[in-house]
């Protein structure tokens, strides 16, 4: 596993600074428009919950992304995180030789 010197970055950041801040938008008024508790979008943008799938359909249908685009994002950045978490467990694996 490649070291990484940036730390993974949560949807939620990107969601906040890409979309949010630029456009001058509030949590309460995205969760509004996408039909969601206000909460869900607050707990997102302050990187204390995942995108999930509902989420990720909402946030594409919105902002004319795609649902990929989200998960794809959330996925790495868990795949950051437990790599992190799990290093030497992961590392004391011997990967499988060919016969």
């Amino acid at each position: 596993m490649a070291a990484n010197i940036f730390p993974p970055i949560h949807p939620g950041e990107i969601l906040r600074e890409e979309y949010l801040i630029p456009l001058g938008l509030k949590p309460y008024s995205l969760a509004k428009m996408l039909h969601v508790p206000r909460t869900r979008i607050e707990r997102l943008v302050n990187e204390a919950t995942p995108v999930t799938p509902d989420t990720a359909l909402r946030l594409a249908k919105y902002f004319g992304t795609t649902p990929r685009f989200w998960m794809n994002m959330q996925a790495s950045y868990d795949l950051a995180v437990e790599g992190k978490a799990k290093k030497a467990e992961i590392d004391a694996i011997e990967q499988m030789r060919a016969a």
